[in-house]
């Protein structure tokens, strides 16, 4: 009797961890994400911005989440694909400037008007919460995790020094996205759009003479060895410029995961992540202007006048912003509006 009961048990035990292996494999299921962006591995935002967000999602899932990442387009395509390799499934994550396919995501440009910002921690909240609130369907193709800007933008020229705005006219300068091109069109300058990994070899070919980036991605493009002219804002009345980032992901994919998996997106995705993201990339600046500075380079910085002739310069281009987006059937001065007003309001903080 005794042994009948034991080997019961011993069944009953071998019966229930059967049915129960598919359950617990379930529930402990990994999955692995790919990671695809434009970045250099060895630039200051792939490595505090991009690896440091992946492992902290792959340590608060428990390992359960993990990637594999991908810079430098090492999947193929050219940088403007990116968003499009999220949305098609190609990857599933990937960190791109929706501005580099002009026009297709109108709204979110207003955050790349001229002297908009002048931090990027509080920037990248108001984006957020304007994205939120004014557009919540401009990327509505993808599922967004955060949404950011750089530091202030400014120029890096190859021979000839920039110290006014009389000193832009006849010079070639590359422009990240169509508003600042048209910014730089707007002061004199002869604007040329193209993404980041263009710029080293068109410097080196006098394709351009000049381009505007942030300090924190200089060294990474080697802006400091082929510029030796750099000029700059005081960061305290807003920047020349800055761009505006999506960090994005697959909808399938997201759909896809378990419930505990998703919530460790989410608590990496939203406000927070997009005003810490803001702000790393910001607090890179300083190691990047330093780079130039060893180096022995001119740093210029304009007068609080030449500040108002290259505002005054580029005023149109609101203006002009808040026309076409009339034409498309937003409410441009609504939106502009919206967007100063949350600048300020998380400013504040």
């Amino acid at each position: 009797m005794k042994r009948r009961s034991l080997l019961q048990g011993a069944t009953a035990i071998t019966a229930a961890a059967t049915l129960g292996t598919p359950l617990a494999a379930l529930a402990q299921q990994t999955v692995t994400l790919k990671f695809h962006t434009f970045m250099a591995p060895m630039s200051a935002v792939w490595l505090t911005m991009h690896k440091a967000w992946m492992e902290k999602v792959e340590k608060e899932s428990g390992g359960r989440i993990k990637f594999e990442a991908y810079p430098a387009m090492q999947l193929g395509g050219q940088p403007p694909q990116l968003y499009d390799q999220a949305r098609d499934g190609v990857v599933d994550i990937v960190w791109v400037l929706p501005g580099w396919t002009a026009g297709r995501f109108p709204r979110v440009e207003v955050f790349e008007l001229p002297f908009m910002m002048n931090n990027a921690e509080a920037t990248s909240k108001a984006y957020w919460e304007y994205f939120q609130t004014q557009c919540p369907d401009e990327f509505k193709e993808t599922h967004p995790i955060a949404l950011h800007v750089h530091g202030p933008g400014m120029f890096h020229s190859a021979s000839k020094p920039i110290r006014s705005v009389a000193d832009l006219r006849g010079m070639k300068v590359r422009g990240p996205t169509r508003l600042v091109t048209k910014m730089l069109g707007s002061v004199g300058a002869t604007p040329v759009g193209m993404p980041l990994p263009q710029i080293p070899d068109s410097l080196s070919k006098g394709t351009i003479d000049a381009c505007v980036i942030p300090w924190e991605v200089v060294p990474s493009v080697k802006v400091h060895e082929l510029c030796k002219h750099h000029s700059e804002f005081d960061n305290t009345a807003g920047a020349l410029y800055t761009s505006a980032f999506i960090m994005t992901m697959n909808k399938p994919k997201y759909e896809s995961l378990a419930p505990d998996l998703k919530k460790v997106i989410d608590a990496n995705s939203g406000a927070a992540t997009s005003a810490w993201l803001g702000k790393v990339q910001q607090a890179n600046d300083v190691p990047g202007r330093k780079a130039a500075v060893d180096r022995g380079n001119t740093i210029y910085q304009f007068t609080a006048a030449q500040r108002q002739e290259f505002i005054k310069l580029s005023s149109n281009i609101d203006e002009e912003w808040v026309a076409d987006m009339d034409k498309r059937g937003f409410k441009g001065a609504q939106l502009l509006s919206s967007a100063r007003a949350l600048i300020a309001k998380h400013g504040k903080g």
